[in-house]
């Protein structure tokens, strides 16, 4: 009896990784922890083969995300924990950030061009361009308040050029 096979990906095409389980971590939500973060993200992509431009594109999410949880969320002396989850679907990888800081929907500034980025340096308010890159990195797929939890749902798409 023939052993059943998948088919050949096409020619041209190389075949989809499976989708493997979520791997997910907490952090405390403090500036010193950061390096941790970067260390998850490399571990990540090293075990899922994404390259090293998909993962310095990633780990910049992440950092810029982790920062304003901590700075704004939580504030610098608070105490708080955020979770971290990294799905990789043989293409693009899902990124879930959990935390319970004060609830925080990050999805407008994403979007929104800070008002004075046209003016010169020296006058342009500090904060925003972080999540302008964030929001052009990635495709924002939900948020949504469980509990006293922020669950911020993100799609990164690799080999992807910013929009």
């Amino acid at each position: 009896m023939a052993e059943m096979m998948d088919p050949p990906a096409p020619r041209g095409k190389p075949a989809a990784s499976p989708a493997r389980a979520p791997e997910e971590r907490a952090f405390e939500a403090r500036r010193e922890v950061l390096p941790s973060t970067a260390a998850f993200v490399a571990a990540f992509c090293g075990r899922n083969g994404i390259g090293t431009t998909d993962m310095l594109r990633l780990t910049l999410v992440v950092e810029e995300l982790f920062t304003n949880i901590v700075m704004h969320g939580y504030g610098e002396d608070g105490a708080g924990m955020i979770r971290l989850s990294l799905a990789h679907d043989g293409r693009d990888v899902t990124l879930v950030c959990r935390d319970e800081a004060p609830p925080w929907d990050p999805r407008p500034a994403l979007r929104r061009l800070p008002a004075d980025l046209d003016a010169p340096v020296e006058k342009r308010s500090v904060g925003g361009l972080g999540n302008l890159l964030v929001g052009r990195l990635v495709d924002v797929s939900d948020y949504v308040r469980k509990g006293s939890a922020n669950v911020l749902t993100l799609r990164f798409r690799r080999d992807a050029s910013p929009r």
